[in-house]
């Protein structure tokens, strides 16, 4: 095995473990979807975002969240990424308070068409949740 292969086996596993630990099912489910379409950009997307900037020791899984559902609702076009992040942020202990504060702070930067979409999101995902 070359190093290189070697060292993307390495992100691999540790980006598998990461998503496993920050979404359970809900990543699996992602992966697996692209499989007939893409299966290299499901590799991507377990090595890089999971296995690169989650594993990085700099942030905690919890403001690494807080950050993505920011971001997500800032962007107003991703909602189902939205919410498997939604789900990814009480996981790792985020509150559903803390979840409705970050979205709501949002709409003063994104708007509140952005903000609105986010709790619609957020309400899916606790109503989902129980």
């Amino acid at each position: 095995m070359e190093k290189s292969e070697a060292m993307q086996n390495e992100r691999y596993v540790r980006g598998l473990a990461k998503l496993q630990e920050i979404d359970g099912q809900a990543g699996e489910k992602v992966v697996a979807s692209l499989a007939g379409i893409a299966p290299d950009f499901a590799r991507y997307l377990i090595e890089f975002p999971f296995g690169d900037i989650y594993s990085r020791p700099g942030l905690d899984l919890r403001s690494r969240e807080i950050a993505v559902v920011a971001a997500l609702t800032a962007l107003g076009n991703a909602a189902p990424q939205l919410k498997v992040h939604i789900q990814g942020a009480l996981n790792v202990g985020v509150s559903r308070q803390e979840v409705v504060e970050t979205i709501m702070q949002m709409a003063v930067y994104a708007g509140f068409p952005a903000a609105l979409n986010g709790l619609f999101a957020a309400q899916e995902v606790f109503a989902e949740a129980g």
